[in-house]
C-alpha cells in the first residue's frame, strides 16, 4: 500500500514510528487530527504516488495541513530522532504537499540525520510521511509524563508558550512550566498515555479556539535514566551508585553483574553492613534504605562513605537523611547484621601487626597474592562445558584454612595502610593543610599499579630506538590485531602481559576483555609514552620527585607538630610514616582477585564457543550477555539464547553511550543530585535537548489550559570555575582532553585528562598527563591515589565535567583549591611551557 488513512496505520515498518503511534491512539479514542500516510513502500519505490496523494488530500478536505516525517527509526525508546527529519507546516495546496513529501524523504540523508544515526549506531531508515490537518491553536505545548530533569516518574511537567506552537518545541519562545493538577485535561491525558505505553511519554498537544485538546504526538522520553525495579512497600527507597568505586560507569554485562552483586554484598556483610546490590540500567546500585532508616547506622553512614564513595554521594546521603520519609525506624530483626566476633578480633590483630612491622606485612601480602594466583589456575581435569560450569560456580578461594589465612594476610595490611593515611587529617586540623598531607602521601612505594605503569614506561623506552615509527604510526587496534597473530617484532610485550595481562579497563566485569585478549589500551599507552621527549617529565623521574617531596614534607611536618601538638602530632606523624610504608599495598587486593576473574572469564568463553558450535549462540562472547543460570540451561538443556543475547548486547551498546549516570536514585526514579542543584540554582530545563523537536505542535499558541502558575524558566550555569574536591595538590594550565576509552586516548605531554571515572587500567595515561579532572571519586580512590604518587594535580567529583569542558579547551586545574577554571576566565594567565612539556602555569 502506498497511501493509507492515519486511523489504519498499524505497522511501524509501513507507516513509520510517529504515524503508527498516532494511528494506535486514534483507535484508542484519543483526539488526534485526521490525516493520511504516504507509506515506506512509496519511499522505497522512489516516486511519490501523486494520484493517491491527491485523492487522500481531497478526502481530508484540502486546506492547510502539516506534512510530517515518520521514519521507521523515529520515536524509539532509545532514540527519539527529535528534530532530525523535516516537517513542513501550513501547506495549503496539492503541489505544496507533494513538494513537502519530497523534502521529508530527502531529510533522511541530511548531515544532521546521518550524524544522529551514527551517534546511536542505527542504520538508515525508510521514510513514511504523515499528512494531517493543521490545528489552529490558542494554546500549544509539550507534556512530560515524568519530570525530564529529575527523572521522577510520579511528577508530570507541562511546557507551553504564547505565540506559535513551534516556539515551544524548537526552543525559540519563552515557555511557562508547571505541574498539571490532578483531574485537569492534561493530567488525565498523561495518565492514559503512561498506562497505554507503560513508559514515560513526551507528548505534543494543542488546544483550539473551541477548547478541544488535540494530541499531536507521543513518544518515549529517551533521556531518562532507567528507574529502579519496583518494590513492595509504600516507603521510598534510596539507591547509591557503587560502580564508580571500581571505575565502572559503563554498564556491566549480565554475566559480570551477577558475580559483582554477590561479591559486593558479601564484602559488605563481612563488615556488618546489609545492603542489596541492584541492577539499574546495567549499573551497580546499593539499596541503602534500611541503613538510612536504622537509628544507629544512619549516624555514621555519611562518614562511612568518605573513603570510597566521595563527597557527591555524601551530599546526597545528607539530603536523604534530612528527608522525613527516611526518618529513623527500628530495623526488623532479620535485617540487623553485625560482623562476626572472630572477624573483629582478626581485624584488630592484623591491623596492629601491620602497623608494628610494615616490612613483614608487605611480605605477607606478596605471599598471599602469589598463593591466590596459583589457586586461580584451572585444573587439567576441567575439559567439558559441564566441568567449566562447575569451576565457574565454585566459590572464590577462601573456604580452606590456608585460603582464609591468605585473605587475612592480604586484607589487614591494606586496611592498616588506608587507616594510617586517613586519620592524620583529623589529628592535624589547624596544624597541617589537606594539601600538605596529600604531598606527604605522594610517591608512596609498593603500589602494584604504579609498578605496572613504570614497567610499561621501561618497555616503551627500550622499544623506541628500533620501533618508534611503527608504534606511533599504527593505530592501537591494528597493533593489537597484529600482536594476536604474531605479526609484530618482539618489544617485550609478552613478558609484560605475563605479569599484568589479567588486567584491563572495567576489569571487575567478567564480560570485558583483559589486556591479554585485547592489548589495544597497552599500545595506546606506549604511543603516549613515546611522545614524552623531556627527560625531566619522564614518569620515573616524576615519581621519584613526588617521593622525595613526600619525605621532605613529612620531615618538615614532624618538626612543626613536635611543639604545637606533641601528643596528637606525634601519633599523626607515626601514622603518616606507616601510610608511606603501607598505603601503596591497597591495589594488591583487586590485583590478586583478578586472577580468579580472568580464569573464570576464560572458561566462560570456552563454554560460549561450545554453544556456538551447537547453534545456541551467535559468537562465544555472547555468553557474557547471559546469566550463569541461562548459560547452564543452554549447556544442559540445549536452550537457544541467540535472540536473548543479541537483544541484551544491543541494550548494553545503547546504555554504553549514556554519559550521565546518577550518583543516587530514589525508587520513583528521581536523580537526587538534581534536587540538590535545584535548591541552589533554581529549576532547570530538560536535559539533552528534550525540548528540541520538529516544531509541529500548532500555531497561535496562548497560555496553558490547566491554570497552574509557571514553575520557572531555569537558569544558566555559571561560566566561571567548576568546583570539585581537592585530591592532589598543584596548579597547572593546559589543554583539556576528554577521554571515555583509554584504548583510544591520545594524550600529548601536558594535556589535562578529563574523565568520568578511572580504574587502574587508566593509570598509564597519568604518566603523560599534566593533571586529572574526574566526575566521580573519593580522595582515597584509585585515580586520586595514583595521581598523588606522580605529583599530578587532581580535582575529583566535578559533576558533568566531560560535558561542561570541551576537548582542547585551555583550563587551569588547582589541585589544592579543588577548582577547574577556563584559562580565559583567569586574568593574568600566561601560556609558558614548563620544561617544554606543554604544561603551563598561571602568572
Amino acid at each position: 500500500m502506498l497511501v493509507v488513512p492515519l486511523a489504519q496505520a498499524t505497522s511501524r515498518d509501513l507507516a513509520g514510528g510517529k504515524a503508527a503511534v498516532l494511528g494506535e491512539l486514534i483507535r484508542a479514542g484519543e483526539t488526534v487530527p485526521d490525516g493520511f500516510v504516504v507509506t515506506t513502500a512509496a519511499y522505497r519505490r522512489g516516486t511519490i504516488p501523486r494520484d493517491e496523494v491527491a485523492a487522500a488530500y481531497a478526502r481530508l478536505g484540502g486546506g492547510p495541513v502539516a506534512v510530517r516525517s515518520s521514519a521507521t527509526a523515529e520515536d524509539l525508546p532509545g532514540a527519539s530522532f527529535a528534530g532530525q527529519h523535516d516537517t513542513v507546516l501550513d501547506v495549503t495546496d496539492l503541489d505544496g504537499v507533494l513538494a513537502a513529501i519530497a523534502r521529508c524523504w530527502e531529510s533522511v540523508r541530511t548531515p544532521r540525520a546521518v550524524a544522529y544515526r551514527e551517534a546511536h549506531d542505527l542504520p538508515e531508515p525508510s521514510m513514511a510521511v504523515l499528512v494531517q490537518r493543521m490545528v489552529t491553536a490558542t494554546t500549544a505545548g509539550v507534556l512530560f509524563t515524568a519530570d525530564p530533569v529529575t527523572g521522577c516518574r510520579t511528577s508530570m511537567l507541562v511546557e507551553s508558550a504564547h505565540g506559535p506552537g513551534a516556539g515551544v518545541v524548537d526552543g525559540t519562545a519563552p515557555v511557562e512550566r508547571h505541574v498539571p493538577a490532578g483531574g485537569t485535561p492534561l493530567h488525565a491525558l498523561g495518565r492514559r498515555l503512561q498506562e497505554r505505553f507503560a513508559s514515560p511519554q513526551d507528548a505534543e498537544w494543542a488546544v483550539d479556539a473551541e477548547g478541544t485538546l488535540w494530541l499531536l504526538q507521543s513518544r518515549p522520553i529517551t533521556t531518562l535514566f532507567p528507574a529502579p525495579p519496583p518494590r513492595d512497600g509504600k516507603q521510598p527507597r534510596i539507591y547509591v551508585e557503587f560502580g564508580h568505586v571500581q571505575g565502572m560507569l559503563r554498564p556491566v554485562t549480565p554475566m559480570g553483574m551477577s558475580g559483582l552483586q554477590q561479591m559486593i554484598a558479601a564484602m559488605m556483610a563481612s563488615l556488618g553492613v546489609r545492603a542489596e546490590i541492584v541492577d539499574i540500567g546495567g549499573r551497580l546500585y546499593g539499596d541503602l534504605s534500611d541503613l538510612a532508616r536504622h537509628p544507629s547506622a544512619r549516624k555514621r553512614l555519611v562518614k562511612m562513605m568518605a573513603v570510597d564513595f566521595g563527597p557527591r554521594a555524601q551530599a546526597v546521603m545528607e539530603h536523604v537523611l534530612a528527608d522525613p520519609r527516611f526518618a529513623p525506624a527500628p530495623a526488623p530483626r532479620h535485617q540487623q547484621s553485625k560482623p562476626a566476633l572472630g572477624t573483629g578480633l582478626r581485624a584488630v590483630t592484623g591491623i596492629l601487626r601491620a602497623l608494628t612491622s610494615p616490612a613483614a606485612a608487605r611480605r605477607r601480602v606478596l605471599d598471599a597474592v602469589d598463593r591466590l594466583r596459583l589457586a586461580a589456575a584451572v585444573p587439567d581435569s576441567v575439559t567439558t562445558s559441564e566441568d567449566r560450569l562447575a569451576f565457574v560456580r565454585a566459590d572464590l578461594p577462601g573456604t580452606g584454612a590456608s585460603d582464609a589465612r591468605a585473605a587475612d594476610d592480604l586484607t589487614w595490611p591494606i586496611v592498616a595502610g588506608l587507616l594510617a593515611a586517613a586519620l592524620p587529617a583529623e589529628l592535624l586540623k589547624g596544624v597541617a593543610t589537606p594539601a600538605e598531607i596529600h604531598t606527604v602521601l605522594g610517591g608512596v612505594p609498593h603500589n602494584v599499579t604504579i609498578e605496572m605503569d613504570l614497567a610499561l614506561w621501561r618497555l616503551a623506552r627500550s622499544a623506541a630506538p628500533a620501533h618508534r615509527d611503527l608504534l606511533l604510526g599504527s593505530s592501537p587496534a591494528d597493533l593489537a590485531a597484529r600482536h594476536r597473530i604474531g605479526d609484530l617484532p618482539d618489544i617485550g610485550l609478552d613478558e609484560f602481559l605475563a605479569t599484568y595481562g589479567h588486567r584491563g579497563p572495567a576489569e571487575a566485569d567478567l564480560g570485558v576483555p583483559r589486556w591479554s585478549e585485547d592489548p589495544s589500551g597497552v599500545f595506546a599507552a606506549i604511543a603516549n609514552y613515546l611522545r614524552v621527549t623531556d627527560t625531566d617529565q619522564a614518569p620515573d623521574v616524576r615519581f621519584a620527585r613526588a617521593a622525595a617531596a613526600g619525605e621532605t614534607a613529612l620531615r618538615e611536618l614532624s618538626r612543626r607538630v613536635r611543639w604545637r601538638r606533641p601528643v596528637r602530632g606525634t601519633l599523626a606523624v607515626f601514622l603518616l610514616r606507616r601510610a608511606r610504608a603501607l598505603s601503596g599495598l591497597r591495589e594488591y587486593g583487586k590485583f590478586a582477585g583478578l586472577y580468579r576473574l580472568s580464569a573464570v572469564r576464560g572458561q566462560l568463553l570456552l563454554i560460549g564457543s561450545d554453544l556456538v558450535d551447537r547453534g545456541l549462540l551467535g559468537e562465544p562472547s555472547d555468553v557474557m550477555f547471559l546469566t550463569l543460570d541461562e548459560a547452564a540451561e543452554a549447556v544442559r538443556a540445549g536452550a537457544d539464547h541467540r535472540s536473548l543475547a543479541s537483544d541484551r548486547r544491543a541494550t548494553h551498546r545503547a546504555e554504553s553511550r549514556r554519559r550521565h549516570v546518577p550518583a543516587a536514585l530514589l525508587s520513583d526514579g528521581t536523580d537526587v543530585e538534581t534536587l540538590l542543584a535545584r535548591s541552589t540554582a533554581g529549576p532547570a530545563t530538560p536535559r539533552d535537548g528534550e525540548a528540541s523537536r520538529d516544531g509541529e505542535a500548532s500555531r497561535d499558541a496562548g497560555p496553558a489550559p490547566d491554570g497552574e502558575g509557571a514553575r520557572g524558566t531555569g537558569s544558566a550555569r555559571d561560566a566561571g570555575s567548576l568546583r570539585g574536591v581537592a585530591a592532589s595538590p598543584g596548579r597547572v594550565t593546559g589543554p583539556a582532553r576528554i577521554v571515555h576509552d583509554p584504548a583510544q586516548a591520545r594524550i600529548e605531554p601536558g594535556d589535562i585528562l578529563v574523565v568520568s571515572t578511572t580504574d587502574p587500567a587508566w593509570t598509564p595515561l597519568f604518566l603523560t598527563a599534566g593533571a586529572l579532572v574526574s566526575e566521580t571519586g573519593a580522595v582515597m580512590a584509585h585515580g586520586p591515589t595514583v595521581a598523588r604518587e606522580y605529583g599530578l594535580p587532581a580535582v575529583i567529583s566535578v559533576r558533568d565535567a566531560t560535558t561542561l569542558i570541551t576537548d582542547g579547551q585551555l583550563i587551569t586545574v588547582d589541585g589544592a583549591a579543588g577548582t577547574v577554571t577556563p584559562a580565559a576566565a583567569e586574568p593574568g594567565t600566561a601560556r609558558s611551557d614548563t620544561a617544554g612539556t606543554g604544561v603551563t602555569t598561571a602568572a
